[in-house]
């Protein structure tokens, strides 16, 4: 299995497929397609088996929901409006039973019920004059490497490297980080999908020595105002479903809870299941 991560387009007379190929999270991801959603979908699962895959995703649409359900594919989640105002069905396949496990589902399911009962706080007070926000630049790779390599041990993408950080930057994703004497302690990014309008708010990381000042929110609603700027309005993320604070962070932002992928990728020392949140930045 090639250790890389990259997309893969397919055409044929049928139909078109652009997948994303993930060895180090075990899966492949169909982010967009066209055509024969059975041939579409009998060609992922052949791709699925040649990468050794172990999970297939489908970001599907309306039109196919009961086509995917009779292909024995089922539903985890749904993106609000992520194909240009329509919504995206997330459906998955399973090629093994520990994969499709969940060891820790009910706890998950507590956490978003607690959440759920915070009162929302869209308005964040301001941090001690010390930190600095900023727009991360393509010179500020290495310093927001090491922010990352300091949070995460292991993370489902390569952001332990400052190059792959500069190739995401000139891809169009934007990074906001605060600095602190001089460092870089907080950082959050958005993945930009042109095309379909949409931005997934990811590699949300802050440094333990400086999380109760709020810095996270701040970040996430200052890449909302650069995305709605830009003609974003429709943004999601995915967070780690064990984790209270970052939860508790998306909904109190104004986010509404779609769902969850079950060991969706590796974070931290081991598989995690993933939640999802959406929010229409032209309402709120």
């Amino acid at each position: 299995m090639n250790d890389t991560s990259h997309v893969l387009r397919l055409d044929s007379e049928n139909y078109a497929i652009e997948a994303y190929v993930d060895p180090f999270n075990k899966r492949l991801r169909v982010d967009d397609y066209a055509g024969n959603i059975y041939e579409v979908l009998q060609k992922a699962e052949t791709l699925s088996t040649e990468k050794k895959a172990e999970k297939l995703i489908i970001k599907a649409r309306r039109e196919d929901f009961t086509n995917l359900l009779k292909s024995c594919f089922q539903l985890e989640a749904v993106i609000d409006r992520y194909f240009l105002g329509s919504d995206a069905y997330v459906f998955t396949k399973y090629f093994t039973d520990e994969r499709k496990r969940s060891n820790h589902w009910i706890k998950e399911d507590e956490i978003v019920q607690h959440v759920a009962s915070l009162e929302r706080q869209l308005q964040q007070a301001a941090p001690p004059k010390e930190y600095v926000l900023q727009k991360v630049r393509k010179t500020d790779a290495n310093a927001l490497a090491k922010l990352y390599k300091d949070v995460f041990e292991v993370y489902p993408t390569p952001l332990h490297d400052p190059e792959y950080i500069k190739k995401t930057i000139r891809d169009g994703t934007v990074y906001y980080c605060f600095r602190f004497n001089g460092k870089i302690v907080s950082a959050a990014s958005a993945e930009v999908q042109p095309i379909y309008k949409n931005a997934e708010l990811t590699d949300c990381a802050t440094l333990k020595e400086h999380r109760k000042h709020g810095l996270m929110k701040i970040l996430l609603q200052k890449l909302e105002e650069e995305l709605k700027s830009n003609g974003i309005f429709h943004v999601y993320t995915i967070a780690r479903a064990l984790s209270v604070g970052m939860n508790a962070a998306f909904h109190q932002l104004g986010y509404t809870y779609r769902g969850r992928l079950i060991n969706n990728c590796y974070i931290f020392d081991k598989l995690e299941d993933m939640n999802v949140w959406c929010k229409n930045l032209s309402i709120s």
